[in-house]
C-alpha cells in the first residue's frame, strides 16, 4: 500500500465523521445537551486536517495535468510543465507529514488539553530540585506556543524542589506535542549540597494525560469517596486553618488524588475530579496501546512510566533521548526550546506507525 493509499483510506473515515458531525451541529435540539461543545471542538480538530487534504488533492491533480503536459509533443508546454513540477511537489511533500500525523493518530486526544504530573524518584532533594526543573522546562515550552498553565496539585521539598507537581496546560496542540515526554527521566549534575564536586544521578518520571470531559468518561458518585482535609505545606499561616484540600478515591480501582491549591473545596474538588477522570481514562488508554505494541513494538509515543527516555548530562552539556539514540543540546531543552525535539520524536513516531501498515 502506497502511502497516497493510506491518506484516502484514512482521510475518508474523517470526511464521513465531519459529515456526520455536522449533521449534528445544525441540529436545534443538539445545542443545548452538555455534549454541544464538544461537538464543535471534534469538529474544528478535524477541519484543521480536512483542509490541508483539499489542497493536498488539488496538488495532486495540478501535478498530474503538468505531467500529462510535459509528456505532450508541444515543446513550449513542456518546458513550461519541467518548470512547474519541481514547485509542485515540494508543495505536495511538505503537506505529506502534516496530514499522515493526524491521518495515522488511532485516538482523538492529540487535541485535548493535558494534566501533567512530575514526581521525583530516586535522588531525594536533587531529584526534587530536577522535577522543578522539568515543570520550568515545560512552563518556558508553553510560553513559546502561547498556552495556558494552571496548577492544580503540589508538594515542595525543603530546598524549593518538586516532590511532585500535577498541573493542566490548555492551547493549541497540547496534548500531542507533550504526549511524548511520559516516562522516566534522569539528569547527572553535581548537587548544590555535593561539597566535594561529585557527580550525582537523580530521577523524575512524568506522566503526560489527555484531559477528558465528563461526556467522554463518567463517574459515578457512589464509586466517589470524597474527604476534606487541611492544606500541608508552604503557604503561610493560613495554610491550614481551614479544610479546603479535598482527597477523591476511586472506590473500585483504589485510584487516589489530592488537591489543595485552590482556595475553597468546590474549586479543589473539580480539579481533583478533573484528574482522576484524566488518570482512569489514561488506564483504559494503556491497555488499548499495549495491544497496538504488539503490532507497533517501536512505538516511540507508547507513555509507559517505567521507559527511562531521556538523560540531561550537565557535565557534558547534552540531553540524550533514548528513544531516538540522539543527542540535544542541554542549554537549549533547559530554555524551553523543545520544538527540535518534538518534531524528532513525531518523525519517529510516523515512521513507526507508517512500518506497521
Amino acid at each position: 500500500m502506497n502511502l497516497a493509499s493510506v491518506l484516502r483510506e484514512r482521510l475518508a473515515a474523517l470526511e464521513a465523521r465531519h459529515r456526520e458531525l455536522q449533521a449534528q451541529v445544525v441540529d436545534p435540539t443538539r445545542a443545548s445537551r452538555p455534549d454541544y461543545p464538544d461537538l464543535l471542538r471534534e469538529m474544528g480538530t478535524l477541519e484543521k486536517v480536512l483542509g490541508p487534504w483539499t489542497r493536498y488533492q488539488d496538488l495532486e491533480r495540478q501535478i498530474a495535468e503538468a505531467e500529462e503536459m510535459a509528456a505532450a509533443g508541444d515543446d513550449e508546454l513542456r518546458v513550461l510543465a519541467e518548470e512547474e513540477l519541481p514547485a509542485l511537489r515540494e508543495q505536495l511533500d511538505g503537506l505529506t507529514e502534516r496530514i499522515l500525523d493526524r491521518a495515522l493518530e488511532e485516538d482523538d486526544d492529540g487535541g485535548r488539553a493535558a494534566i501533567v504530573e512530575i514526581r521525583a524518584g530516586a535522588g531525594g532533594d536533587e531529584a526534587a530540585l530536577f522535577a522543578r526543573d522539568l515543570f520550568e522546562v515545560y512552563h518556558r515550552f508553553g510560553e513559546s506556543r502561547r498556552w495556558k498553565f494552571e496548577v492544580m496539585d503540589s508538594s515542595e521539598s525543603d530546598m524549593g524542589g518538586f516532590k511532585e507537581i500535577s498541573f493542566k496546560v490548555s492551547g493549541e496542540e497540547v496534548f500531542r506535542a507533550l504526549r511524548y515526554e511520559s516516562g522516566g527521566h534522569r539528569v547527572q549534575r553535581v548537587p548544590k549540597t555535593e561539597t566535594q564536586g561529585r557527580i550525582h544521578t537523580s530521577a523524575a518520571t512524568v506522566a503526560v494525560l489527555p484531559e477528558v470531559a465528563a461526556v467522554d468518561f463518567e463517574l459515578k458518585s457512589e464509586d466517589l469517596e470524597i474527604t476534606a482535609m487541611r492544606s500541608s505545606g508552604p503557604g503561610g499561616q493560613s495554610v491550614n486553618k481551614t479544610s479546603s484540600a479535598i482527597r477523591v478515591v476511586h472506590i473500585p480501582t483504589g485510584e487516589a488524588v489530592k488537591c489543595q491549591e485552590g482556595k475553597s473545596q468546590l474549586q479543589n474538588k473539580e480539579r481533583a475530579i478533573a484528574l482522576l477522570r484524566s488518570r482512569l481514562y489514561d488506564r483504559e488508554k494503556a491497555k488499548r496501546d499495549a495491544e497496538r505494541a504488539d503490532l507497533r513494538k517501536s512505538q516511540v509515543g507508547s507513555g509507559d512510566r517505567s521507559q527511562r527516555i531521556r538523560t540531561y548530562n550537565y557535565p557534558q552539556n547534552r540531553v540524550t533521548d533514548h528513544r531516538l539514540g540522539r543527542n540535544f543540546s542541554l542549554e537549549v531543552v533547559l530554555e524551553g526550546r523543545l520544538d527540535e525535539l518534538v518534531e524528532a520524536l513525531a518523525a519517529a513516531d510516523r515512521a513507526a506507525k507508517l512500518a506497521a501498515l
